[in-house]
């Protein structure tokens, strides 16, 4: 429980050979630079950005061990805990324990995306998952327009669970965002809160520990100081931080589904030198003609090239 992720924890794409198998060698190409920038506090694998779905049990328990490697054990590596049922879950979380991991990012059973979530539900699967697998665990806060959402009292009553030590908020809803995380401060002034709005990174910079984001592999440098100005409350420093980055934000993630951000995150690290190309599994797909060429503009554009 003495995790530290005040300030960027990027969650890293898993890189791929051009036949479709993980590549480990990237892997740790990726996760040494990433591990070896100051202000990174820790990594979160297997997640959206990650492809972790995509993937066999005996995958991701490699790419947990191949990313502890990488970092040489100098900052935390976090699993996404993605498994539909509370059961399985908990079997995920136990493995990811094995691999190496320092802690679980724990998403919502995905049958609540359609149909919604019976109360208390979610409140029992991070005790389950923590009292099973040991792991320290991360709130994850969905979008709004999603039924997967969790409700202010659902977060309070989670935040105060035995295991749970920060929140990825999501929320994607100004409103909801402005009202609902000063009560969770309030109530839960120990929780370490980190934005994953990587769409609206200016607007909630100001109220968070850090950020928890997919655009922290490619764009580490100046989110690190965008969240230190956050923190210094330096609204002209944060928005030519967030200017500058606009270019890159609109070719990452402006794109037509928030899907196609994972193979712009691919394409970005190969404007930057860090993957050769950018491989991805399906159902994702490769994007639109000229995309790369576009992404690489922007990166250039905003000094990432």
């Amino acid at each position: 429980m003495s995790l530290d992720l005040r300030g960027l924890t990027p969650a890293p794409v898993t890189p791929f050979t051009r036949d479709g198998e993980v590549d480990f060698a990237a892997i740790k190409k990726l996760g040494s630079w990433l591990g070896g920038i100051d202000g990174v506090k820790g990594l979160v694998v297997l997640g959206h950005a990650g492809e972790g779905t995509f993937m066999t049990s005996d995958e991701q328990r490699r790419v947990i061990e191949a990313f502890v490697e990488s970092v040489k054990g100098e900052i935390p590596i976090i699993a996404g805990i993605t498994r539909e049922g509370d059961h399985i879950a908990a079997e995920e979380a136990k493995r990811a324990v094995e691999a190496g991991a320092s802690a679980g990012l724990v998403y919502p059973s995905h049958g609540w995306l359609r149909f919604g979530y019976q109360e208390g539900a979610p409140q029992e699967r991070y005790r389950r998952i923590h009292e099973e697998s040991g792991l320290p665990l991360i709130l994850f806060q969905y979008p709004d327009n999603t039924k997967a959402t969790y409700n202010l009292q659902t977060q309070l009553d989670i935040a105060a669970q035995p295991g749970v030590f920060a929140m990825k908020n999501g929320v994607r809803n100004m409103k909801r965002w402005d009202t609902e995380i000063p009560v969770i401060r309030a109530e839960h002034p120990d929780l370490q809160i980190l934005t994953c709005h990587d769409e609206y990174l200016l607007h909630t910079m100001f109220d968070v520990d850090g950020a928890l984001v997919g655009y922290g592999c490619i764009a580490p440098e100046p989110l690190i100081e965008l969240i230190k100005a956050g923190k210094a409350k330096d609204y002209a420093k944060a928005r030519e931080l967030h200017d500058r980055l606009l270019p890159v934000t609109k070719n990452v993630y402006h794109r037509g589904s928030h899907m196609e951000g994972t193979v712009a995150l691919k394409w970005a690290l190969v404007a930057r030198g860090i993957l050769d190309h950018a491989t991805v599994r399906s159902p994702l797909r490769p994007l639109a003609e000229g995309a790369d060429r576009e992404i690489a503009a922007a990166m250039k554009q905003a000094g990432l090239a």
